[in-house]
């Protein structure tokens, strides 16, 4: 009976996996109406359980509403659960590198300073403990796996450091969301430079100077925006609009590194 029960919801967690997939890859657009429950049924495979189990996940998670005359439609993406773990796996699955990397940059930019800012001013000594501990961990790791888990922990501290709960689901976004890039700037020469500059911004919140810790993340992540671009080979933050008007790159610090 158990055994029957988690076959049951694995089938519905799978079905609903493949549908959001292509809703959030643009296979099935805003506005579309999604097959009925008998031609789901007859293209996957499965019972109309399964069916009706995985549309409420998704429209649980924002993708899909349901209304009587009109039946199950495609919702629009402004409308998507995007702090979702599911909704943000497929997007990241279906979103190119480029795409990914401008869009997560622009997010860091605009969210990170305030958060370590914040996070100097409420933190307490088992919060800036935690992040130390993560940063004596970036400091030692011997493989660049071990480096990228210690650095997301880092990250995902000061963000638990703000004692803001709004601050916390972005935390938990970016542990999916950030590995990638973590991953790719783990590979470039310039370890001992990030170091520093991490060492620097926990320093500032462990000062509690929230002056300070702003500027040290927004040196932090200038430096690693232009990591990034040498490592990809190419400025993924530049559009054709770049060229023509206002920079739509996140903005470098002045005096920021490029090494």
């Amino acid at each position: 009976m158990v055994f029957t029960q988690m076959m049951a919801r694995n089938l519905h967690t799978r079905l609903a996996d493949q549908i959001g997939l292509r809703i959030v890859g643009g296979e099935i657009t805003p506005g579309d109406p999604l097959p009925s429950e008998l031609r789901i049924c007859d293209m996957m495979g499965v019972s109309r359980t399964a069916v009706r189990e995985a549309i409420r996940v998704l429209v649980g998670k924002g993708l899909l509403e349901s209304k009587p005359k009109s039946g199950t439609r495609v919702r629009d993406p402004e409308n998507w659960n995007h702090l979702d773990p599911d909704v943000l796996r497929w997007r990241l699955e279906v979103t190119d590198l480029d795409a990914y990397l401008k869009k997560l940059f622009q997010l860091r930019f605009a969210v990170e300073p305030t958060a370590s800012a914040l996070a100097a001013s409420v933190a307490g000594p088992a919060d800036v403990e935690r992040i130390r501990e993560a940063f004596d961990r970036m400091r030692s790791a011997a493989t660049e796996e071990a480096f990228v888990d210690a650095d997301l922990d880092f990250h995902r501290s000061i963000y638990v450091a703000t004692h803001n709960e709004f601050f916390w689901p972005v935390a938990q976004m970016f542990a999916l969301a950030l590995r990638e890039s973590f991953r790719i700037g783990a590979k470039g020469s310039h370890r001992k430079r990030a170091l520093a500059e991490h060492g620097a911004l926990v320093d500032a919140i462990a000062a509690g100077d929230p002056d300070k810790a702003h500027g040290a993340a927004l040196k932090l992540l200038g430096n690693a925006a232009n990591d990034l671009v040498q490592l990809v080979g190419h400025d993924p933050f530049r559009t054709a609009a770049t060229a023509r008007g206002p920079a739509l790159a996140p903005r470098r610090p002045a005096g920021a590194s490029r090494s």
